[in-house]
């Protein structure tokens, strides 16, 4: 799972929020696809930036996610670990262009989650917030509350 954070939580609440909100959704456009999407929040670079530096190099997210390499200095390898350094990995934006991580979709009513689409905007917007949950409920499980007292302070984990 990734590593929980606030910043990646908020990328992917604004994420939901833009796409509920009629933000620009297709699967095929490397800018407007589910990993776009997030990507424009993780990175703050416009759809057309993100299509653009995809073009530089063959394949969708798929295929440039199996390329990445961080020390090849194309734009697309910087924007990938840009997500990796907010606290995703490889496989988590692999899965989520496709939404097929099993994790999250346990979460998901059986009767619910095998009908859910790779390129339908609302099976994202369902994947992304039950993902999202995951990653809150791991994230408040971690947090650790110091509360001062004349003589020792009491950590809660």
């Amino acid at each position: 799972m990734a590593k929980p954070s606030e910043h990646l939580i908020e990328a992917f609440r604004k994420t939901i929020k833009k796409l509920k909100n009629d933000a620009p959704y297709q699967w095929g456009h490397m800018g407007a696809c589910n990993c776009g999407n997030l990507a424009q929040e993780l990175t703050k670079l416009s759809k057309a930036e993100i299509h653009q530096y995809a073009m530089q190099k063959s394949g969708d997210w798929n295929d440039q996610l199996i390329d990445y390499c961080p020390t090849s200095g194309y734009p697309m390898d910087l924007m990938i670990q840009k997500m990796i350094d907010a606290g995703l990995n490889i496989d988590e934006l692999k899965h989520l262009e496709r939404l097929s991580d099993q994790k999250v979709l346990q979460q998901i009513p059986f009767e619910r989650r095998i009908k859910m689409k790779k390129n339908k905007k609302e099976d994202v917007i369902l994947y992304m917030e039950t993902w999202c949950n995951m990653l809150e409920e791991e994230y408040s499980q971690n947090i650790q509350i110091t509360i001062p007292d004349k003589k020792r302070s009491k950590t809660f984990a």
